[in-house]
């Protein structure tokens, strides 16, 4: 079955919240997107996600 690709729009607060939410519910990957000069947030964010992973069991795949 093939997982679902999910875009969040902005890696403040709020996109970063429903990245966690999405990845718990195991919804699909998610990429994790906002403007240039704040790449580093996204990325952030994602390897913050990723991290948490093993604690809340799920295996979604968070790029930022």
């Amino acid at each position: 079955m093939r997982r679902a690709k999910i875009s969040i729009i902005g890696a403040g607060n709020v996109g970063a919240t429903c990245a966690h939410w999405a990845a718990a519910k195991e919804l699909g990957d998610i990429v994790l997107l906002d403007i240039p000069e704040r790449e580093g947030v996204a990325k952030g964010k994602a390897l913050d996600l990723m991290q948490c992973a093993p604690i809340e069991r799920f295996d979604s795949t968070v790029i930022g």
